[in-house]
């Protein structure tokens, strides 16, 4: 879809909201005025006023929609709001119903709950506003308010220097369908776990020996992926020995590891997990109808995972989460309603509901076959959120993604007192994370407010050949860290 900005620069805005309402239509960027389909975005300054005003055209048939402050209340935030509400109201006409989240489009709603509950609003004032100025229904205002309140408990439990810890294993034994994660794909092939696991050993203990005088400590750690529990029992021994050894942890209050599949886990290897400190398993089904499970690359039964669930609560584990998603290949309302409700009857700690997003790098993204219609899923995480309300789960974090089906969310359930803080302090950037292990994000808070990223290289072959240059950009975001303490 093109489109074209006239008197502003704040294309990111713009765009971002044009690809939430419109996902299939392509973007097409445009620097001259066009005739036909497409969107113009402006921005006017006069007699005191800050007008948006955009027209949209689609198959012949043009909106337009305007919106005004006074000029002296411009802010950058406001400005962008202005367009995003604006663009919002002229293209409403053309969809077929007013989406979940108004006009929002960026990935951490709970962003705008929280700082409305910061700023002294309450919840029904908080409710009121997410309706008023974003237009988001009443009933994602209060999810987004929910999880607002689960932030602020978990920010409670922070000092001004802890740190959380990320560590990646970017391998799967197959891929899924639907997954656009840069992992590994090994099957029977485990030639590159082992240098990998080396490289990652030598980041993780640089990494310990930094931060040991850095004067900042760890507070939560996360093993994901891909999928971590590819590592073998000895393997798994042997990287967890290592974080023990590396790190102090004498702080650190949730220790997490993403068992992910279940053919990927024994009572052995969550024997181990679990007796080197681990006190949190993820074991994500993503449904629990054996043929859609097939659909979407997994290996797996409905019964394996039941058993690897099992195992796991007799490992002695702390908590466990079990992964969903809503609108899979030939899955249907019928099918997920029997996947939630076979899981909440395991009753474990935690269960999280995706919303199926299809990106580029996922092999649903050319084929998109037997997927669920918009009104479908939207059935499907409506009857999730009734469902675990009244199983007695509370929304403790969300977030949104591009190429969602109807646009929705992913939203993370506990039952009381069980939140995973890891997943509150990354999403909503509550503190510094350290990320090490291929395709890890460090992101390092500022006093300003800012956020600095650090990427190590993506893919497992790159990071292997570039372990020097991980240590030094390590250095250098610790130096990043110690201006920060000294500041």
């Amino acid at each position: 879809m093109k489109l074209l900005l006239i008197g502003h620069e704040d294309r990111y805005a713009v765009e971002q909201l044009q690809l939430a309402l419109f996902p299939l239509e392509p973007m097409e960027p445009m620097t001259e005025p066009f005739e036909g389909d497409g969107a113009v975005s402006r921005l006017i300054r006069e007699h005191g006023s800050l007008i948006a005003r955009t027209s949209i055209c689609i198959d012949g048939i043009t909106r337009t929609a305007a919106v005004e402050m006074p000029a002296e209340d411009e802010t950058v935030s406001e400005r962008r709001q202005l367009l995003q509400q604006s663009y919002y109201k002229a293209a409403l006409p053309f969809l077929r119903k007013p989406p979940a989240w108004g006009a929002l489009s960026g990935v951490r709603p709970t962003k705008l709950t929280t700082r409305c509950l910061k700023g002294g609003l309450n919840d029904q004032e908080t409710i009121r506003h997410m309706e008023r100025v974003y237009f988001v229904t009443p009933r994602r205002a209060k999810l987004a308010l929910d999880c607002s309140h689960a932030t602020m408990e978990a920010a409670a439990k922070l000092d001004p220097n802890d740190v959380s810890l990320y560590v990646g294993i970017p391998f799967c034994p197959t891929r899924c369908a639907y997954c656009s994660f840069v992992s590994r794909t090994i099957g029977k092939r485990t030639e590159l776990l082992e240098p990998y696991l080396e490289a990652l050993l030598k980041e993780l203990r640089h990494t310990g020996r930094l931060l040991a005088t850095s004067g900042k400590r760890v507070r939560t750690i996360y093993i994901g992926g891909g999928t971590p529990t590819t590592l073998t029992s000895g393997q798994m021994q042997t990287l967890l020995t290592c974080i023990r050894e590396s790190f102090d942890l004498s702080r650190c209050i949730e220790f997490t590891v993403e068992g992910g599949r279940p053919d990927t886990l024994d009572a052995e290897k969550l024997r181990v997990i679990a007796e080197n400190g681990a006190d949190r398993m993820s074991i994500n089904p993503q449904t629990m109808i054996d043929s859609v499970l097939r659909a979407c690359g997994r290996r797996h039964s409905a019964a394996d995972v039941e058993e690897s669930y099992h195992q796991a609560v007799d490992a002695g584990y702390s908590a466990i989460n079990m992964d969903l998603i809503a609108g899979l290949p030939t899955d249907d309302f019928e099918g997920f309603r029997h996947s939630l409700d076979r899981v909440i009857a395991l009753s474990p700690a935690n269960i999280t509901v995706h919303t199926l997003a299809i990106k580029k790098g996922a092999d649903l993204y050319e084929k998109r076959e037997g997927l669920s219609p918009d009104a479908e899923v939207a059935r499907m995480v409506d009857y999730a959120e009734d469902t675990l309300r009244a199983a007695g789960y509370e929304p403790y974090y969300l977030y949104r993604q591009k190429y969602m089906s109807g646009s929705f969310e992913n939203v993370g359930w506990c039952k009381p007192g069980t939140a995973c803080l890891y997943n509150i302090y990354m999403m909503e950037e509550l503190h510094t994370i350290l990320s090490v292990g291929g395709g890890g994000m460090n992101k390092v808070n500022l006093p300003d407010g800012r956020l600095q990223r650090f990427h190590n290289p993506k893919f497992p072959e790159q990071y292997i050949e570039m372990i020097d240059d991980v240590l030094r950009q390590k250095e250098e975001l610790f130096k990043l860290m110690r201006l920060e303490i000294e500041e």
